[in-house]
Order: C-alpha cells, then structure tokens, then sequence
C-alpha cells in the first residue's frame, strides 16, 4: 500500500479470489482510490491442467502460492473511490517469461502505455474475478445449515478428519489396529505421568505418538483411552481407494456427522461434491461408507440418501402425545430420509403429473452434477458456495438425468467388480508377480520434450500394461484422472513422521484375497471411465431458461 512515494507491496495473491477474503477485498475498495493489481499466478496448490496454466513459481521451488504486485493509492481529492485496475500475466508462462514480462513493463505506466489494465467492477459478494452467475440463486439449494431455508437434504457433513492419518488408516485392519494399541499406550503411560508431575512435558516423539488439539484436550479432561474392536471399518480413503480405518471420536478430531450417516452395520449412500474455496475444478462422487474429509487436493462435503439417529436422540419429547412415535431397530436407530419433504415437494410442483420419490430425485441430483454444461455454466459460482439444483424443463429430462445418475452410482459404487478392460498385459500373473510398489508410465519424447506415455503403464519390474486408451484419462475425479488416482494410491508408502507403513499389496492379500487386485483394479478402471464419459456425453441438454 502506498501513500504518494511508498514502495509498492509484493505479496500472495490469495486475496484476490479467496472465498475468506470477500471482507478484505470490500475494505480495500472502501480505503482506496485506486488499485492496481499485477497478477503474476504460480499457485501450484493446484493440479492438472489449472496448475500448467499457473505456470511457474515466482520465487521457484521456495513458493508453491500465487504473487501479486499490488499498489494501492489513497487520494482524498480523487472523483471516483474504489477504483480496479487488474492486468493478469497469462496462462502457461514459466517463470523466466513471467520475469521478463515484468522487467518489460518496468512500471505501472508500462502496463497503461500498453492497454493492459482491465477494469473491474466489484459485485454484490465482494468478488473481482470469477463473478457468479446471479440466475444460480433461483435455484433450491442442495443443502444448508438452517433448517428456515428450502433445501433438498436435511443435512449435510464433512468427512472424518482425524489429524492423524497415518494412524488410523491402513490398508491392514491388523496393522491398524497394531498402531492404534500403540499408541493408546504410550498416550496412557503420558496422561499418568503428566497427573503424578504437573511439570512433565508430554513426549514429541512423532514415531510414538500424534499429538493433535483434540488428543490433547482428552488429557486436560483426564481421560483414559482404550481400543474399541468396532472402530475398525472399512472407508473410502480417496477416489477409488478402499482402507481400514480406526472411526472412533477419541483418535478422530471431528468425525463430522458421520456417526449419524454410517453408524455400526447400516447401509447408506452419500453424494460428495467438492467443498466451497476449492481450487479445483467442480467435482462430485459417491460412496457408500465412511469417507475421509481430504478427498484429494480438495476437501469434500457428503450429502446422505439417510439419517440414523439413536432412539433417545430421535423421540426426544416421546411422551408428548402428539410427538412422532418412533419404533427403534434392534441396535436402537431409527432411520429418517436424507432428502426433506419440502425438497421433494419443490419437484412436485415442477412435474405435477410425475411419480418422483426420493431417490428418483436423489440420482436426478447426481446425474446433474455430472452435466459438464451445468459444471461449466456455473463454475464460479460452484467455486464459492454449495450446489443449487435447477429442475430441468421437461418431465423427460427429469427421468434422463435420474436414470443416468443412476447408471453412474452403479458404476461407481461397484467399481471394484465391473469388467476389466482388454488390454495387452505382459509379464507375471500370480502370487509374488503381482506385487505393487509404485506404478508408473515410461517416458517418450514428443516434440523435443520428455513426457508420461499414457498408453502403457509399467505396473512393476515384471508387469507392463499397454494399449490403454487415452480417452479414458478423461474422467477426471477431484482434480485428476481416475486412473492417476488407482497409479497414485496402490502403492507402498512410509509416513515420514511416524515411520509407519501403508502397503496396498495388504489389502489385496488380506481383505480381498486377490495379489492381482491393485492390477485388475487400475483394468476395471478404465471400463468405468470410459464408461462413465459414454454416460455425461449423452446427457440432455441443460435445458432450464
């Protein structure tokens, strides 16, 4: 910021699109006259093709977030207040272009002499760039905190965030539980020597123990902690990554309402989409258990097809006469549908002549946010806020969209059972041959430059996987392709910290009783992308105006 000769601010650039930063970006345009923005971009907190078009880091391998030259004018005398001017580098620059790009300019009037100010106009939310598109907020919200406001789901939730995932997830329910017991151990032996000596520091030896607010909150309440069989269960860790987790409240910071959603042996379905601020582009999945809050890149929120409450949490006011009576299942729950009444009836009201139920309109929602007209159309928007649902103009969309979110669960869902694609393997085929380190393409030279060959996959030392189709790189899930999510997850990983092990061959061996899985998994993958695209590219227009 400058008054008169000040020096002009290099700084992160966050604050021009963050969702956090609405306030900041409102007090600006209060406190100035003028503002002039240099976008420089690099943020390679991003993935893909958005991270390619960032482009290089500016301060090379010392930043991953995007830089702004920013100068900021406070002129009391001047006729108009508040004033952007915003010029932005360009996609796809490294960093030495960006740099001489900046030593061309020289100046703030460089930059004016060549026409490269763009003005912008705030709107209503304090955005500059990105602005949403207004006609988004006609539609029913998807879901939302207070109950006073229409929505489709009654509620909805963040996954599980423990704060200490190499702990409470393995690919081995034994290695699981091995590290679990560990730790409550020595948390056991630290909570007693902490209540014997007010002065004890409690041990920061990260290969023993993960020490987290939560953890530690549980010693100020001096409590004890002890292994709970029933908290291993099985997850979705990331897209298409099955894992055991340790789902239990002490180890687990904030479970978010998946207590409620996945309770103990009951079925469930939960659509997630990306969550709000999310870098990435839109993204939505499905999946029918616990999933953890780190989808990928991009943190997710969960919509449940059901709600379990506990019987005492559900007939609160039983004795009242007119209160809902509600008759428990034998472990005490009682169910209630995900998606409201009044969500339903808004439908209704739209195809008055149409038989919708619930889940009809549940697979409408999953089919939608797949349409890439309705992704694109509303990207901005979906960048900042929950999902609205439009309903489409006719009845016969409707039931096309329905049908084809339910050809797309089906797919998704069972993922693991779907045929595997015919491509040419070579190499071993059992037992020891089919073990997984770490999965990866040869390279080939294109145009002077080395880049992956997509087409071949070198599974291991003995296994190479070839003719697979490009197009199936398509299906994008979170920020990167399907595939590079089987590449990335069936592996061997060491947690630097802890030192614990997380192997994939486990859960091939122990869960699944197949060495093959991790090779079959990435074949059955490629059906279900190529499959799913088959499905998005046929879906109706989004027809709405």
């Amino acid at each position: 910021m400058i008054n008169n000769s000040d020096p002009i601010d290099l700084t992160n650039a966050g604050f021009i699109e963050a969702n956090t930063a609405d306030g900041l970006r409102k007090c600006l345009v209060d406190e100035f006259s003028s503002l002039y923005i240099f976008h420089l971009r690099g943020n390679q907190r991003t993935s893909g093709e958005l991270s390619r078009k960032e482009g290089g880091k500016i301060f090379g391998s010392g930043s991953r977030a995007p830089i702004a030259i920013s100068l900021l004018v406070r002129n009391p005398d001047a006729k108009q207040q508040g004033q952007i001017f915003f010029h932005d580098i360009g996609d796809y620059l490294t960093r030495e272009q960006k740099l001489e790009k900046v030593s061309a300019f020289k100046s703030v009037s460089g930059i004016a002499k060549s026409n490269g100010w763009n003005q912008v106009t705030p709107d209503e939310y304090g955005d500059w760039l990105n602005q949403r598109d207004h006609s988004f907020g006609e539609f029913i919200l998807l879901s939302s905190k207070k109950s006073e406001v229409d929505r489709i789901f009654c509620d909805y939730s963040n996954g599980v965030k423990t704060n200490r995932d190499a702990w409470c997830y393995n690919y081995s329910s034994e290695s699981l539980s091995g590290n679990i017991n560990d730790m409550l151990v020595v948390y056991n032996s630290e909570l007693e020597a902490i209540y014997n000596n007010s002065n004890y520091s409690v041990t920061q030896d990260s290969t023993r123990i993960s020490w987290s607010s939560g953890l530690l909150n549980n010693v100020d309440r001096k409590l004890v902690g002890s292994f709970s069989p029933i908290g291993i269960r099985r997850c979705l860790y990331r897209p298409f990554t099955r894992s055991w987790a340790y789902f239990d409240s002490f180890l687990n910071d904030r479970p978010g309402q998946m207590p409620k959603i996945f309770p103990p042996d009951k079925k469930n379905i939960i659509i997630w989409t990306t969550g709000v601020g999310a870098t990435l582009p839109f993204s939505s999945w499905i999946s029918d258990t616990i999933c953890s809050i780190q989808q990928g890149p991009a943190a997710a929120q969960h919509f449940p097809l059901y709600i379990y409450e506990k019987v005492d949490e559900a007939s609160a006011g039983k004795n009242d006469l007119f209160a809902e009576q509600v008759t428990p299942d034998e472990n005490g729950y009682t169910r209630k549908d995900g998606i409201s009444d009044a969500g339903l009836a808004h439908f209704h009201v739209v195809y008055p002549d149409e038989a919708i139920n619930k889940e009809d309109l549940f697979y409408y929602i999953y089919g939608l946010l797949h349409s890439e007209e309705y992704r694109s159309r509303y990207a901005d928007n979906l960048s900042k806020e929950l999902p609205r649902i439009p309903a489409v103009k006719t009845a016969k969309d409707f039931w096309a969209f329905s049908k084809a979110g339910r050809q797309l669960a089906e797919l998704h869902l069972n993922y693991e059972t779907v045929e595997m694609y015919p491509v040419k393997v070579e190499g071993g085929a059992v037992g020891d041959d089919c073990r997984v380190e770490k999965m990866k393409h040869p390279k080939i030279k294109v145009d002077g430059k080395s880049v992956n060959d997509k087409s071949v996959l070198i599974y291991n030392k003995k296994i190479t996987v070839s003719d697979i189709p490009l197009e199936a790189y398509e299906y994008i899930v979170n920020g990167k392709p399907a595939l590079d999510w089987v590449m990335d997850r069936q592996c061997v990983k060491t947690d630097k910290k802890s030192g614990i092990v997380n192997d994939a061959n486990d859960w091939a061996n122990e869960t699944m009783n197949n060495p093959k899985y991790p090779l079959e998994l990435f074949l059955r993958v490629i059906t279900v992308s190529l499959k799913t695209m088959k499905i998005v590219n046929a879906l109706p227009k989004l027809d709405i105006d």
